[in-house]
């Protein structure tokens, strides 16, 4: 599991390649969850913060730009 600070290093692209694979491991270990025994319950709390975690960087980052192209506007 990456820290928010190695998330925020990554590029875009690199954002949403894991954003997208900790949401398919989640969907499994979810699936897994109700149809079986997990062997570790504490992997869906890992994944749904890092899916938070990727959710609220993409945000920064989009208000971030909004920020810059209403600044760039204004001049």
């Amino acid at each position: 599991m990456a820290k928010s600070s190695e998330l925020r290093d990554m590029s875009d692209e690199q954002l949403q390649f894991t954003l997208k694979e900790t949401s398919e491991r989640l969907f499994r270990l979810r699936m897994q969850a109700q149809t079986e025994k997990l062997d570790a319950p504490s992997e869906l709390r890992k994944h749904r913060r890092m899916v938070a975690r990727c959710h609220t960087i993409a945000n920064e980052r989009k208000a971030g730009k909004q920020v810059e192209n209403k600044k760039a506007a204004g001049k």
